[in-house]
């Protein structure tokens, strides 16, 4: 039996999980977590590694990227990530909620730890069925995001 990619989410399912997340326990821990996946393209093991330095800038504000630090990014590859408008604003949220850490885990377990990446996986699982997302995994938000930036690239061809 072959494995199906994830699905691509149309924007109204994007909605649909942001609107469900706000019902949870934890909406802003859980929004920065959808917001990641989605606008940045955060794989879980990138999710559940990233910590606050990755950023903040020197200052401690949220800065204009995240960057991915090779221990937590596949095969080593560090990176930096543009931060979309409503991820920044969502980071800002969670830093504020947190007491404006200077250290740690931006995405906290109950234990405030950082959660592992099985546990990412497992949060998107929950979250999908609970809203009858079929063919939906953890990777959802990243091919979204990779498709949708695909997309957009023609945008940048005269720059």
């Amino acid at each position: 039996m072959t494995r199906q990619p994830a699905k691509v989410l149309e924007p109204v399912d994007v909605c649909r999980v942001l609107k469900h997340v706000e019902t949870t326990r934890y909406p802003i821990r859980n929004r920065t977590i959808v917001l990641l996946s989605f606008k940045a393209g955060l794989r879980a093991c990138e999710i559940g590694g990233l910590t606050w330095p990755m950023v903040l800038t020197s200052n401690r504000k949220i800065g204009p990227s995240i960057n991915v630090h090779g221990q937590i990014a596949k095969q080593g590859r560090a990176r930096s990530i543009p931060i979309h408008r409503d991820l920044k604003y969502a980071l800002a949220d969670l830093f504020e909620f947190q007491g404006k850490p200077r250290d740690g885990p931006v995405v906290c377990s109950e234990r405030v730890q950082h959660m592992t990446a099985r546990s990412i996986v497992n949060w998107f699982g929950t979250t999908y069925q609970q809203l009858q997302l079929d063919g939906c995994s953890s990777h959802s938000g990243r091919r979204t995001f990779i498709t949708r930036s695909a997309r957009m690239i023609h945008r940048t061809e005269d720059l």
